[in-house]
């Protein structure tokens, strides 16, 4: 079982950053790979972003792509997500979800375990 705590959310102006944590329970971390969605009002689900279990194989949203950066410190149970250059059509419930990996790679689905997400709001 892993459980995943997500924080680095809030109110920001449009062209601004944030930061996204994700903590995770246990000591296998190193055993998942790691992704993260996000949930705007009114939307489904939408995937991101993804990194491998070791944090050399990564992908991205065509959205978010060269704005956003995942990356992931294994000793310290952690992944991130900096968010750079904002807009308000970022504005979205942020969840980490962890899936445990059988090889090295990134997945864009089937997560086993979810965050309950925190807030990000880009203001115009």
């Amino acid at each position: 079982q892993v459980q995943l705590v997500e924080s680095g959310g809030g109110l920001v102006q449009a062209g601004g950053s944030l930061r996204l944590s994700c903590v995770a329970s246990g000591r296998t971390f190193s055993s998942y790979a790691m992704g993260w969605f996000r949930q705007a009002p009114g939307e489904d689900r939408k995937f991101v972003s993804a990194i491998s279990r070791s944090g050399g194989s990564r992908t991205y949203a065509d959205s978010v792509k060269g704005r956003f950066t995942i990356s992931r410190d294994n000793a310290m149970n952690t992944v991130y997500l900096q968010m750079n250059s904002l807009t308000p059509e970022d504005t979205a419930v942020y969840y980490c979800a962890a899936r445990l990996a059988t090889n090295n790679g990134y997945y864009y689905g089937g997560y086993d375990y979810w965050g309950q997400g925190t807030q990000v709001t880009v203001s115009s």
